[in-house]
């Protein structure tokens, strides 16, 4: 493996802040737009969602700016990070893989997180790009960003539609993280399972993946889904089934 790039929501940076902040700014309690957050992504739908159930016909992105123009925007620091962020990217760029930060996000986003000056090659969000996952357009600039073939290029995501899958119909190959709400909701779904190479559950475990073991990818901690070789008719089944859309939910 020649390059990881991995997502920002849920992958590298915890989301509670960001719920947080949305309840407070609804003026409901946060345990109530958790929850419905929760049962969005229960239902494979946009956890967006949530807040057009409080609000119906709500506006997000406006609201948003409204939320900025109040003094009320974004805000990122070093608590908002999972723990094993700053020692997995280290220990990647230490054994020489290009790490990218590339995920959905505002130019804000991307502001904030480049002002934590992460152990990465390159951070950038959708918003700078112009085009958001799961947009097939999207992993077409990961694979520039990459600067490696697909084929030596791995996407680490917690989201099926956002990341595996549309990561795997690029040619890249793919982790999914056991993380956040969909990360756990929906880590044994068949497709899932199917199409993901690896599966871990932190971040320090890609260190394994990227060098394995000779005694065999399982001796890594990451869960393989299938081997290095040619892909099998079941992943490539998984694939097909991930363009028909089995999971059609937007971050």
């Amino acid at each position: 493996m020649e390059t990881i790039v991995l997502g920002i929501g849920e992958t590298l940076v915890r989301d509670d802040r960001r719920w947080s902040s949305w309840a407070d700014w609804l003026g409901v309690p946060p345990h109530t737009l958790s929850a419905l957050v929760g049962a969005a992504v229960a239902q494979g739908h946009d956890a967006t969602e949530a807040l057009r159930t409080l609000r119906p016909g709500m506006d997000v992105e406006a609201a948003y700016r409204a939320r900025s123009a109040a003094g009320r925007g974004e805000h990122l620091d070093e608590s908002d990070l999972y723990q094993d962020v700053r020692p997995a990217l280290g220990e990647l760029r230490a054994a020489g893989v290009r790490v990218v930060v590339a995920g959905n996000g505002t130019a804000r986003t991307g502001e904030l997180l480049r002002a934590l000056d992460l152990p990465a090659d390159l951070v950038v969000t959708s918003a700078e790009w112009g085009v958001r996952k799961p947009d097939p357009e999207f992993f077409a600039r990961v694979a520039e960003a990459a600067e490696a073939p697909p084929a030596a290029t791995l996407y680490v995501g917690d989201h099926p539609a956002d990341d595996l899958f549309p990561a795997a119909a690029a040619g890249l190959r793919t982790a999914h993280l056991r993380r956040g709400p969909y990360g756990h909701w929906w880590a044994d779904h068949p497709d899932v399972v199917e199409t993901a190479e690896f599966r871990v559950d932190t971040l320090t475990e890609l260190v394994g993946v990227v060098r394995p073991p000779r005694t065999g990818a399982e001796a890594t901690g990451a869960e393989p889904a299938g081997s290095d070789g040619e892909e099998s008719d079941a992943a490539g089944a998984a694939r097909e089934g991930a363009r028909r859309g089995v999971l059609r939910s937007v971050r």
